[in-house]
């Protein structure tokens, strides 16, 4: 059981790749980045990127995350954020799938679009 979702970012599984090598002499194993709860490796980024501030003191309450982006670190941000209580601002082109953009604000992060000609 675990208090929160964040306890599930990181420790995914590896599995172990057998048809697909082609040297039989080396074990090749893939780690399942898709395992973390927002689906990418950027999990992690996020999660040690808001605690990092955190113990340094740069992070509080009363302060809003902000970053630039148009895929995943977004919605790490986002959940890591969510279940934190931190207000987070990202901006990211227009250009971003409107499908992105719901999955962000559902985990509340409030969006500022760009340009898409000018990007992120």
């Amino acid at each position: 059981m675990y208090k929160n979702i964040l306890q599930l970012i990181g420790n995914t599984p590896l599995v172990k790749i057998n048809r697909l090598n082609p040297n039989k002499k080396v074990e090749l194993y893939a780690k399942l980045e898709f395992f973390n709860p927002g689906s990418s490796v950027k999990d992690r980024t996020a999660l040690s990127m808001i605690e990092g501030a955190e113990k340094r003191r740069e992070l509080t309450k009363n302060k809003i995350v902000l970053e630039a982006t148009s895929g995943n670190t977004g919605i790490g941000l986002a959940l890591v954020c969510v279940v934190k209580k931190y207000k987070l601002l990202l901006t990211m082109p227009e250009s971003v799938s409107v499908e992105r953009r719901k999955i962000l604000k559902a985990l509340g992060a409030e969006i500022l679009l760009t340009s898409a000609k000018d990007g992120t």
